[in-house]
C-alpha cells in the first residue's frame, strides 16, 4: 500500500500509480501528452446523452460509496492497474478528503460511477464504470458541472481514449500540462 502524502506528492509532479502485473507491482506514470478535458465551453455533451440526461433516469450522488465504486472499475476488463493494494491506497486517500466519487444510480442500483483525486483546482480522473447504457457518461457530466461550479482549472483524464473522445478531450504536450497542473494546485477549491 502507498502512503497517502506520496500519491499526493506525484500527482503534484504530474505523476501517477497504477499496478502493472497480476502481483499488484507498482510503476509511475507521467504521459507525453496528457489528455485533458476542457471545463469551458468545448466540453461537448453528445446529442444522444443530452437526450438522457433530458429524461433524467439516474439520481447522481458524490462521496457516498467510493468503496463499491473503486471495486467496480477494477472489474473491468481494462481495470487490472487497479490491485488491491490500489484500492486501499485510494481508499485511504478518500478518507482524507483527497479522493472521490461520482455514483450514478437507477432506482437502488448502482450503474455507473468514476473516481479520481482532487488536489487544488485539479480533478485527475482514475477510472470510471457502467453497469446500464450511459452510467459512465452521466457521471462524467455531473463532474464537470460540479468542477465549474467550484473554478476547477484542471480535468486530467491521464490518456486520451475514444470514449473521452467525444467529450472533447484533448492532448496537450507535457511541458504545457505540467504549467497548467503548477497553477491548478494553488488554488484552494471544494470538491
Amino acid at each position: 500500500m502507498l502512503d497517502p502524502e506520496l500519491i499526493l506528492t506525484a500527482y503534484r509532479r504530474g505523476v501517477f500509480p497504477m499496478a502493472v502485473d497480476a502481483r499488484g507491482t507498482i510503476r509511475w506514470f507521467s504521459p507525453d501528452p496528457r489528455a485533458i478535458i476542457p471545463l469551458d465551453d468545448r466540453f461537448h455533451v453528445p446529442h444522444g446523452l443530452r437526450r438522457t440526461l433530458k429524461k433524467n433516469p439516474f439520481a447522481v450522488t458524490f462521496d457516498q460509496d467510493f468503496p463499491a465504486v473503486i471495486r467496480e472499475c477494477a472489474k473491468r476488463k481494462d481495470g487490472s492497474w487497479i490491485s488491491p493494494g490500489i484500492m486501499k491506497s485510494y481508499g485511504r486517500l478518500h478518507k482524507v478528503g483527497h479522493a472521490h466519487s461520482v455514483e450514478v444510480w437507477r432506482e437502488d442500483e448502482l450503474v455507473g460511477g468514476l473516481y479520481g483525486v482532487h488536489i487544488g483546482a485539479a480533478f485527475f480522473g482514475e477510472s470510471m464504470f457502467h453497469r446500464a447504457t450511459d452510467g459512465s457518461k452521466v457521471a462524467l457530466v455531473a463532474l464537470v458541472e460540479r468542477l465549474r461550479a467550484s473554478e476547477f482549472v484542471l480535468l486530467d483524464t491521464q490518456w486520451q481514449t475514444p470514449h473521452l473522445r467525444q467529450f472533447g478531450t484533448r492532448e496537450i504536450p507535457r511541458e504545457e500540462y505540467l504549467q497548467i497542473l503548477q497553477r491548478a494546485v494553488t488554488f484552494d477549491c471544494n470538491f
